[in-house]
């Protein structure tokens, strides 16, 4: 499966999980997909349904999608922005970074959103509690090299032809709002900020938030799958047994790296959870009873991968002319 990255870079980005929840999913009706919190819409632009409606609490996300959609925003104007605001920022070292973010708190523009987003520390996306843009800079002033203009080019383009041939709807709303609109035919993907971690958000997330959206999904009818995780070395999320109890399981296992040390390679069971049985997944009683029986919580196949073929040289010795 080719996957489709966004130009837009968030933490938290489900690029290297949207192959896992896309064959999970493959075999499920639908008329419409609906995201209440659609992210850079990674998941969505790789599943590509023929119609969708994508809600986010960021408006700037929103903003963009919709600037791409009315093509106010193209694949060569982004390249000449990345070029002219690139080069300021090499010759500023660094420091005209505050100037675009300064900008940008104060017009909005989509295609500062994007210049952000690609220069900033460790691809977060964080915002204060006016609502302005507060993550520094990444401390690389040669940032647009033309490898990576070319590429962010690229992703404008194949994300802007996926719009273009579906029936997108982008709205900026809260997830409550998007709740009331989802219909019984509709599939739902809903991947809040994750409970129980700590999570940088355009806004916060709570367990009553988590409830609500509990309800929401089931007094819907619909069928939705939701992004969570399971557990990781430390401690296992247990709302998955409370909140979402009814719900069968998927998992796989996923590594994040933080820092350059092996050390630091955490591994987390991510969780797809859902309100009707999934490729690969087992029931809530029964993922519980593997947990507390220290057996693996792992139901996704793992990846394999066919050995290469190992080639032998053998060198014989010449013998010299008689």
């Amino acid at each position: 499966m080719k996957i489709f990255v966004p130009p837009i870079k968030s933490q938290g980005i489900k690029t290297k999980l949207v192959e896992w929840i896309s064959s999970n999913i493959k075999e499920i009706k639908f008329d419409r997909w609906v995201e209440p919190f659609m992210g850079t819409g990674v998941v969505a632009f790789n599943v590509r349904p023929k119609k969708a409606l994508l809600c986010d609490s960021n408006p700037h996300i929103i903003n963009f999608y919709n600037a791409l959609k009315d093509k106010e925003i193209t694949s060569s104007i982004v390249k000449q922005h990345l070029i002219i605001e690139g080069e300021k920022l090499l010759k500023s070292d660094g420091k005209h970074y505050y100037e675009i973010r300064n900008r940008f708190n104060e017009t909005g523009s989509p295609l500062d959103f994007l210049f952000l987003s690609r220069s900033c520390f460790n691809g977060m996306m964080r915002f204060n509690k006016k609502g302005g843009y507060n993550v520094p800079f990444c401390k690389k002033p040669n940032r647009f090299a033309q490898a990576l203009v070319t590429k962010i080019t690229n992703q404008v383009e194949n994300i802007s032809q996926i719009i273009e041939n579906g029936d997108y709807t982008f709205i900026n709303q809260d997830f409550k709002i998007t709740l009331e609109q989802i219909e019984s035919s509709n599939l739902v993907y809903s991947d809040p900020p994750y409970i129980g971690r700590h999570v940088d958000y355009f806004d916060s997330w709570s367990v009553d938030e988590e409830i609500i959206l509990k309800n929401g999904l089931m007094k819907s009818n619909a069928n939705f799958i939701l992004s969570t995780w399971l557990s990781n070395k430390y401690r296992v999320n247990n709302y998955v047994f409370d909140i979402w109890k009814d719900c069968f399981v998927t998992t796989k296992e996923h590594f994040y790296h933080v820092g350059g040390k092996e050390s630091n390679r955490n591994a987390v069971y991510e969780a797809l959870l859902s309100n009707i049985p999934l490729t690969d997944s087992i029931s809530n009683a029964d993922m519980k009873f593997r947990i507390d029986s220290n057996e693996s919580q792992l139901t996704s196949k793992p990846k394999t991968y066919s050995s290469p073929k190992q080639l032998t040289l053998t060198l014989e010795e010449q013998k010299p002319n008689s």
